[in-house]
């Protein structure tokens, strides 16, 4: 059979011209405190790749707040450099030119996967948009549609388990993700117990310790709820000694493990599967260098029966949860929590039935609210002489 050249499509010229950013930063209406951990501001960086074609890749990606300047900073003055003429159809060759933007030992490393990730999720945007194709299809295209679970729990002087946990099944939710960790496991599981009276059976109740506890706490914790149906429990150990200490949970207990989220690299979660730690395996691409790197992790998953799941990011991790067989819940915040996700993708699906149909739009096929951005951007002169 002979191809009439004319029959073939010509592929838009991608080639990478210019790199712009947006930094946004949203203060948040209370103190939200987990086990070890606190948050006042949601953050992001709205990246766009330029194209010789006029095709601009667009994403936002992170949610740091603490080094959000030198994440804008390391875009400009590392990546653009050696992106500019680059080919954004050839992703694994941009993400592999990023790299070395996590190689510097005397900073933190997360500043440098945050910075690649937002500039890999916005070369995936171009591509899926010159191809005409949504990105979770583009990846697999396993579903077109994704169930929701949100986070909560958190710990306040006037917190009401009950009344949260019935308005998110009012809502809609799928399910929650439950903080735990900053209590003895005894208190901890009280207020578990309150949120499974609330919630009833059919709702999908998984606790989140952020490393919080010992091995021998998260295993008295497991035997104090185990007739609550826990889907999974995340991150339930400290961290110096956590891939043994996980796994020494999930066996003793016998309670699903979820992590992840702390891995910087798709052979981090090989070694947390390795060793027999996860059933659920919660990479997030934005902390991780992007997308690329987030589909090494799953394709590994694959092999090990660990199921995929996403730590926060819904705007990317809707796209890659559905597009494979083992994804599962996509988690997002509550709007006081995330306004990110909730003001800016002015096109954002509605719960139905606890899932969200996924954008039918090329690439990521979100439509960003400029007004918003332009509410809560912060600007930040980057001295390229001194790079």
């Amino acid at each position: 059979m002979t191809l009439d050249p004319q029959a073939v499509p010509v592929l838009p010229d991608l080639t990478i011209v210019k790199i712009e950013t947006v930094a946004v930063r949203v203060p948040l209406d209370r103190v939200y405190k987990g086990s070890h951990y606190r948050m006042t501001h949601r953050s992001t960086i709205i990246t766009r790749v330029h194209t010789a074609s006029g095709i601009i890749g667009e994403a936002y990606a992170g949610d740091e707040d603490a080094g959000l300047e030198e994440i804008d900073g390391i875009i400009h003055l590392e990546l653009e450099p050696v992106l500019i003429g680059e080919d954004a159809f050839a992703t694994e060759r941009c993400w592999e030119l990023a790299r070395p933007a996590t190689w510097n030992i005397l900073r933190d490393r997360r500043l440098g996967l945050v910075a690649t990730a937002c500039v890999d999720l916005a070369i995936w945007d171009a591509v899926g948009k010159a191809l005409s194709m949504p990105l979770h299809k583009l990846w697999g295209g396993y579903r077109n549609k994704v169930p929701v679970i949100t986070i909560g729990g958190y710990y306040s002087e006037d917190a009401n388990i009950t009344a949260e946990v019935n308005g998110l099944v009012e809502a809609g939710f799928a399910g929650m993700k439950f903080k735990i960790g900053g209590l003895s496991p005894d208190e901890d599981a009280a207020r578990f117990r309150e949120a499974r009276k609330a919630a009833g059976d059919s709702f999908n109740l998984a606790v989140d310790a952020n490393q919080g506890w010992t091995p021998a706490e998260a295993i008295r914790f497991c035997k104090l709820v185990d007739d609550l149906n826990v889907m999974w429990f995340e991150e339930p150990c400290i961290w110096q000694n956590d891939r043994r200490a996980m796994r020494d949970v999930r066996l003793a207990a016998g309670v699903p493990v979820c992590a992840g989220q702390s891995e910087f690299s798709a052979a981090g979660c090989r070694d947390l599967m390795e060793a027999g730690s996860i059933d659920y395996l919660n990479f997030d691409s934005s902390w991780s260098g992007g997308p690329t790197e987030w589909r090494r992790a799953a394709a590994i998953a694959s092999v090990y029966d660990v199921k995929m799941a996403h730590h926060e990011e819904p705007q990317a991790a809707a796209h890659l949860l559905a597009s494979i067989p083992h994804g599962t819940f996509l988690e997002y915040f509550h709007p006081q929590r995330d306004p990110i996700w909730h003001n800016v993708i002015a096109n954002r699906p509605e719960l139905k039935d606890g899932h969200i149909a996924l954008p039918t739009g090329p690439g990521l096929g979100w439509e960003l609210d400029l007004d918003y951005i332009d509410k809560y951007t912060v600007v930040f002169n980057h001295d390229k002489t001194a790079h």
